[in-house]
């Protein structure tokens, strides 16, 4: 339900994130943590799982702090014994359960989660939803020594938020996926505020950053600001006009 205008075939979600044996490090494909440097446990910092998770395509996303075993889970949905068993497994503790908005694919596992790890539950002040605690842009979520910094984004949802964990990833939900963008056609959904979103905020971020989307929408799971900016048709400049007649098909 969350795809832009374009809607080719999606891919089947890929595995290769997260096989429960190995975790991502900012910008590595997956470090094996029993392994890595010789079979000498190394902490890295931030730590990312990508975990594909239902029927639609969805990413959970485990952030963890490796030096304090502070850890947040965004957007849970389906699949939660996969994150049960990732926390267990590396000795986290769930500190947060963020979601980067609140369309029901996304907020699923909410109440499971923080009734079993006792993890506060984050959303932007527009979410109608319950929460534990609201948050505007420019705030910032402390996970051990992590920083993730608040970016919102609406278009897709008037409580979309993107997620900058220390200035070198961002979390994008439904604002932005790899090669399109959020569908803008839902309750609450405004193609004015997706092209502001795309345009004059992530447009304008770090094209190092790397990407990671709400879904497994692309021909990869994750990408770069940069990549999508050479590569996205809906991040190739146009006015607001043009934009706002391609989101509802008048090109």
């Amino acid at each position: 339900m969350c795809q832009g205008r374009r809607h080719d075939h999606l891919p089947p979600a890929q595995n290769w994130a997260y096989k429960g044996e190995k975790v991502h490090g900012a910008g590595a494909r997956g470090v094996d943590r029993d392994t890595a440097g010789g079979g000498i446990r190394r902490p890295m910092n931030p730590v990312v799982l990508q975990i594909p998770v239902g029927q639609m395509a969805n990413f959970t996303y485990i952030i963890a702090d490796e030096e304090s075993g502070d850890a947040a889970v965004i957007d849970p949905s389906w699949d939660l014994d996969e994150v049960f068993r990732a926390l267990k497994k590396n000795g986290w503790r769930a500190k947060y359960v963020i979601n980067t908005h609140t369309h029901f694919d996304h907020v699923l596992g909410n109440e499971q989660l923080a009734e079993v790890t006792g993890a506060k539950i984050v959303q932007h002040k527009n979410s109608q939803l319950g929460k534990d605690i609201a948050v505007s842009d420019g705030d910032v979520i402390e996970i051990g020594s992590l920083k993730l910094r608040v970016l919102h984004t609406p278009g897709h949802s008037k409580d979309s938020m993107c997620l900058i964990l220390d200035g070198r990833l961002v979390f994008t939900g439904d604002t932005l996926f790899v090669g399109n963008c959020g569908r803008t056609d839902l309750p609450g959904s405004d193609p004015a505020e997706m092209y502001h979103s795309l345009f004059d905020r992530l447009a304008k971020l770090d094209d190092k950053l790397i990407v990671y989307p709400g879904h497994n929408y692309g021909t990869t799971p994750t990408s770069t600001i940069e990549r999508e900016k050479k590569t996205n048709y809906l991040l190739q400049p146009r006015s607001k006009q043009e934009f706002l007649a391609f989101m509802s098909g008048g090109d």
